[in-house]
């Protein structure tokens, strides 16, 4: 169960990879990375000799030791947040202890919050006692929930340099080492559908209900629209698998890698969710059923409460108004507050040289990159360490990365085995490629910058963690970071109790008044990335008629935003700034297309 109405989302592979460690105890969810599982390694090590568990090293060549590495790392959270837990359940109420601090950081309308108060008041010492008793015994853990890229999936290679079976594929094995853990949580599968990931799901029957009707290791789907929660939905539930959560995630308006829509806003996705949610458990649950039957399997009767999927929302929220927009009047179940909380030390892993480039930060200094060696879009941060170095190789004359973990290999141009865009080998044979060529010399000047943009993310993301917890020297630098946005309008280091406050609107926010809406940002950016569509393509073009409807689905949307601006606010909720949005982006994309209203 979440005590809580939000959770903290994956960030990178090292920036919330021990956040359950920190703040599990206290009730608050959080999902951590296993893409590295090298990184996993040295950060169990870590926190083996600092709780004082037994720790025996995994080596690089053990013969399924991606599997074995994450495994053994989320044991270890797990005995730590059950130790941490423990001991917190057995302090004094009532005394400015961490357990006050757990009933303190809820949400008001929580049940054991109004226990909490309601005991505060009690005079009688026997009475306290009982109620205090009783109370312990209803306190939960925040969830220790485990993030898979389903597409970042390359194929192992044995000791000849030959590909190994697909269940030793990257993304297999990392299942393979959640699912043989002792967590029972949620995995977050994200970043595309992957049917041969999804398959392998089956196989393991902690997915499954047992005879009481728990489900140990809970499925949640990050999705883009209903159509595709639809068809991930359908898949799983013909193999018996149900899902618990979908988490929706704006397109552009996130930390990390963005998968932009065509043009499809929040506001208007989650209306579809809001009007179909019902249609989820109708079309999912006579399939998971029948996949019992099949295997001769007994499913447990179950309240409709506890086996409808919760629909969760994630992506630039930054104030409690927002907030109670998403739950109050969409209906979502809860949200998910990523890139605030980069900047509460008590919560995420980030170095001191990255904190303090992210509270300075300014909207100008964020943007959507070239970084990514998957060729997707990246939300990045200007002078970050890994700008630092990568600029600092190029003028070296030696770009490029020597690719010591492969996890985002993935490109046949130059070599018959898969490599990474970012490796200095990739980069090197392009360049050469780009210089061959017939293009005029500004385009390969350009192309070359292109080119040695692409930064080695599976080293640079956990470079802030191991600075952090004193594991690397900070003069090694090269520190990549993924914020969103949003945190442009975070200024400076904030405590648990200041953010969580924030969120629940119990103090001044933290934010100016003038900070545009999340939607309203969230069109700026749409308009941004089709504007920089349209300088590729040409009026009457294919591509054109792609960027048309991207631009009609633009049109709907603002009128959903428009209809949202002209409603009574919630508090702190900065409509004006939404209303002003959607006329100027109109204009923009009006002038965008005006070869098209010619033509008309």
């Amino acid at each position: 169960m979440y005590q809580h109405q939000f959770h903290i989302p994956v960030m990178g592979t090292g920036h919330s990879i021990d956040s359950p460690i920190r703040v599990a105890h206290l009730g608050i969810s959080s999902v951590i990375s296993v893409v590295d599982d090298m990184l996993c390694e040295k950060i169990r090590k870590h926190y083996s000799s600092e709780f004082n568990f037994a720790y025996h090293n995994i080596p690089k060549s053990a013969i399924d030791g991606r599997a074995d590495r994450i495994t053994a790392y989320l044991d270890l959270v797990s005995d730590i947040v059950s130790k941490k837990f423990e001991d917190i359940k057995q302090l004094q109420l009532f005394n400015e202890s961490e357990k006050d601090r757990y009933f303190n950081l809820l949400p008001d309308s929580n049940p054991l919050k109004s226990s909490y108060k309601f005991i505060s008041s009690l005079t009688d010492a026997d009475e306290r006692k009982e109620f205090i008793d009783k109370l312990t015994k209803r306190m939960t853990p925040g969830s220790i929930d485990v993030n898979i890229m389903a597409k970042v999936d390359a194929l192992g290679m044995d000791k000849d340099d030959k590909p190994m079976s697909s269940e030793f594929s990257d993304a297999s094995a990392a299942l393979r080492g959640y699912a043989n853990s002792k967590l029972s949580s949620g995995l977050v599968l994200s970043a595309g559908f992957n049917p041969r990931l999804y398959g392998y799901l089956s196989e393991f029957k902690d997915f499954y209900r047992d005879s009481t009707g728990e489900i140990r290791k809970k499925i949640i789907l990050k999705v883009s629209d209903f159509r595709s929660a639809l068809i991930q939905g359908k898949f799983l539930a013909k193999k018996g698998i149900e899902v618990s959560e979908f988490r929706i995630e704006s397109g552009l308006n996130c930390g990390g890698h963005a998968f932009a829509s065509d043009g499809h806003l929040m506001p208007v996705l989650l209306q579809e969710f809001r009007e179909k949610r019902d249609e989820l458990l109708e079309t999912f649950q006579p399939m998971v059923k029948n996949f019992y039957e099949s295997q001769g399997w007994d499913y447990p009767t179950m309240a409709e409460e506890d086996i409808k999927p919760k629909i969760t929302v994630q992506g630039g929220i930054g104030t409690n108004g927002e907030m109670r927009r998403l739950l109050e009047d969409f209906g979502m179940d809860a949200t998910g507050w990523g890139s605030p909380f980069l900047l509460v030390p008590e919560a995420t892993c980030v170095d001191d040289f990255t904190s303090k480039l992210l509270a300075n930060a300014a909207e100008k200094d964020l943007y959507l990159s070239n970084v990514s060696p998957l060729g997707v879009p990246f939300n990045n941060i200007r002078g970050s360490g890994s700008a630092l170095h990568t600029r600092e190789l190029i003028n070296k004359g030696k770009p490029g990365s020597k690719c010591p973990k492969g996890y985002l290999v993935s490109n046949t141009e130059f070599t018959d085995n898969p490599i990474c865009t970012a490796s200095s080998q990739y980069q090197l044979l392009k360049i050469n490629s780009i210089h061959d060529s017939d293009l005029s010399a500004d385009e390969k000047e350009l192309q070359k910058n292109r080119v040695m943009e692409k930064t080695c993310l599976c080293t640079n993301l956990g470079t802030g963690s191991l600075i952090r917890l004193g594991i690397m020297k900070p003069s090694y630098g090269r520190q990549a970071i993924c914020p969103g946005p949003n945190i442009a309008w975070f200024n400076r280091e904030y405590s648990l109790d200041e953010m969580v406050d924030h969120i629940y609107g119990r103090r001044e926010s933290l934010v100016p008044d003038e900070r545009p809406h999340m939607f309203a940002k969230e069109l700026t950016m749409y308009v941004d990335y089709l504007s920089e569509l349209a300088v590729q393509v040409q009026p009457g073009d294919a591509e054109w008629k792609k960027l048309r409807r991207m631009r009609n689905n633009l049109e709907t949307g603002m009128d959903v935003c428009l209809d949202i601006a002209n409603s009574d606010a919630y508090p702190g909720e900065n409509l004006h700034s939404l209303r002003i949005t959607v006329d100027e982006q109109r204009l923009r994309l009006a002038i965008l297309f005006e070869t098209d209203m010619a033509e008309a």
